[in-house]
């Protein structure tokens, strides 16, 4: 019972630190938006979803959310890091 209860008491200690680090952003109006935000955002960098798939599900256009990364220093790219290389030696 006590390896239940603190596997529960774990979860909700851990959902209480995403709220808290969504809610610094303050770039969304609610704590949702926040959340879908980082949620989105982990899942187009591990290159799990697209960019437009990521601006579909935060309904914003692929410039304001390239922009939104820029101003976050967030670096994207749709190139690999090998394409990139093969760029720079053009």
């Amino acid at each position: 019972m006590k390896t239940i209860r603190k596997a529960h008491d774990e979860s909700i200690m851990r959902q209480q630190l995403f709220k808290n680090i969504a809610s610094d952003i303050q770039l969304f109006k609610n704590v949702e938006e926040k959340e879908r935000f980082l949620f989105v955002l982990g899942a187009l960098i591990t290159k799990i979803i697209s960019l437009q798939k990521a601006c579909e599900i935060m309904e914003i256009d692929r410039e304001f959310f390239m922009k939104l990364l820029d101003l976050m220093s967030i670096e994207f790219s749709y190139l690999s890091v090998d394409d990139v290389e093969i760029e720079k030696s053009w």
